[in-house]
């Protein structure tokens, strides 16, 4: 049995991944999992400056999943790379590091500072943050601006790049061919959805921010069927994410058309999510006498 995922020069020895900003860097789910046993890490949002994000209250609880407006905090390019890379090239796991900006022109410098830093395997562009007051928001939901910025970042890195795009548009195929027609080597999918919850006591909104980004099991069926689509149109991997909880989850995502998979908000709830999705994707397999991920990648029977 093969479950390896190939993107770029990225090899993903299973499908399985974790979604940024669930996972913080690295060490903070080091002494709780095995990190080796993830076909990849993806840290939570870097930019070229360290940031301090929204205000609180940031995260607010749903009945089925979680809103949040972390506004992307983190210790900027250096303090990343000081602080934390030395503990992930203490280890297997290839490491994919989600970059962002407020211009295309940030975009592109960070893109560039990370090109020759041992131990990053790949560049996830997130340019579809809706938790942030300016840059990615943008870019995630308008044609042009996002061709512009994965365009910009192509010519600055030979890393393997994965724009991850943004739920909130008329079609998302259109995204998903823009990506790979300007040098992306794979697509994720999706971000969190744009959403509220208000205290109806104060009659003042849960989250500081106002609105913040949905996740969790509410939103697997949107995920499903975008990723569907946006597996429709190209030919590089995908990866889907939203609301996956278990191997069942995962291998729907799989069977709509995706390469691989992210755990996201699950994390939250048991560190082991991700490993116990790689053992379950095993054992489907093995049930049904299937030795490579291509073997049951799109093949949804109408």
């Amino acid at each position: 049995m093969d479950l390896s995922v190939q993107i770029g020069s990225l090899r993903m020895k299973n499908p399985v991944t974790v979604a940024s900003g669930t996972f913080g860097y690295g060490p903070e789910y080091g002494e709780l999992i095995d990190i080796n046993g993830l076909g990849a890490i993806v840290v939570k949002g870097i930019a070229m400056e360290p940031t301090m994000g929204n205000p609180t209250d940031r995260m607010f609880e749903t009945e089925s999943g979680l809103i949040n407006a972390i506004g992307l905090p983190n210790p900027g390019f250096l303090g990343f790379v000081d602080k934390y890379m030395p503990f992930l090239r203490r280890h297997e796991v290839p490491v994919i590091v989600n970059i962002w900006g407020r211009t295309v022109e940030e975009y592109e410098r960070i893109a560039k500072a990370f090109d020759t830093v041992d131990g990053v395997h790949a560049l996830e562009l997130n340019v579809s943050c809706p938790n942030i007051k300016e840059g990615s928001a943008m870019f995630g939901t308008c044609e042009t601006s996002f061709r512009r910025v994965v365009e910009g970042v192509r010519k600055q890195t030979k890393l393997p790049l994965i724009p991850k795009l943004a739920p909130n548009v008329t079609d998302i195929r259109i995204f998903a061919r823009a990506a790979e027609e300007c040098g992306a080597d794979a697509i994720s999918l999706i971000n969190s959805i744009p959403a509220m919850a208000i205290d109806i006591e104060t009659r003042r909104p849960r989250i500081a921010n106002v609105t913040g980004g949905l996740t969790g099991p509410a939103i697997k069926p949107v995920a499903l069927k975008l990723v569907r689509d946006a597996a429709s149109v190209v030919s590089i991997p995908v990866i889907g994410m939203g609301g996956i909880s278990s191997a069942a989850d995962a291998l729907e995502f799989i069977i709509a058309g995706a390469s691989a998979v992210a755990i996201g908000t699950a994390n939250f709830v048991n560190p082991n999510t991700a490993l116990a999705v790689i053992d379950g994707i095993s054992t489907y397999f093995e049930t049904h006498g299937l030795s490579a991920i291509s073997e049951l990648r799109g093949t949804l029977r109408s």
